[in-house]
């Protein structure tokens, strides 16, 4: 199999993915929606499988400024790392969102840090244990922790990125109280988690073609 085909899945395995996604998405917008006691809309129009190398060119072209990222580390069947990335300039917007917007400037800087690892870990947490709940399978994340930086900063972590690893890239719209925030959510995986994604994927799809109804709301 060459390098370029192990970067595929099949349309069937996109749309199951995109399913997993959306519900995981709708899962972590109800949890942050708890926390701050406002409407919070998230939802992901798009969801694409590229290389690594690829990744950062997609930031590099779209974001010409620096970028923050809120990351954890997930294990199990499938392993790697996960990052909730939005252009700084919407950091202290996303904050303002959470906090309900009317706490003063300096107050708001203050508390950018944590809110951010709050609001990340909220919706890393509430996608990624939803989609493996309901692939059958558990993760373990690692405490969140906050970047800043450009793609190539956010990609190549140490320890060294295997040559072949890819990143799920998930496009993101997010709403609260009002604010429009854009960002995306990346899921770094070397090709053997990514084989072991197919085959999860394609028992999930043979369940539900099965007539077998998703546990979306069993514990995780």
């Amino acid at each position: 199999m060459s390098d370029q085909s192990r970067l595929v899945l099949s349309e069937l395995q996109i749309d199951a993915l995109t399913e997993l996604v959306n519900i995981g998405v709708s899962r972590a917008a109800a949890s942050l929606r708890d926390l701050v006691s406002r409407q919070v809309l998230l939802s992901v129009p798009r969801v694409t499988l590229v290389s690594r190398a690829d990744a950062i060119a997609i930031l590099g072209a779209t974001e010409e400024r620096g970028l923050v990222a809120v990351h954890q580390l997930f294990e199990g069947d499938i392993t790697g790392r996960a990052l909730l990335i939005f252009p700084e300039i919407n950091s202290l917007e996303l904050v303002r969102a959470v906090t309900g917007g009317m706490l003063p400037l300096e107050d708001i800087i203050e508390l950018e840090q944590e809110a951010l690892a709050e609001t990340g870990n909220i919706i890393l947490n509430g996608c990624l244990a939803t989609i493996a709940n309901m692939l059958h399978r558990s993760l373990k994340m690692s405490l969140p922790e906050i970047l800043r930086g450009h793609g190539r900063d956010l990609f190549e972590l140490a320890p060294p990125p295997v040559g072949g690893d890819v990143v799920l890239f998930l496009y993101i719209n997010f709403a609260v109280h009002e604010r429009d925030i854009r960002g995306y959510i990346a899921m770094l995986m070397d090709l053997p988690s990514l084989e072991a994604l197919r085959g999860l994927l394609d028992e999930f799809i043979e369940r539900v073609a099965g007539g077998a109804v998703p546990e979306a709301n069993a514990p995780v």
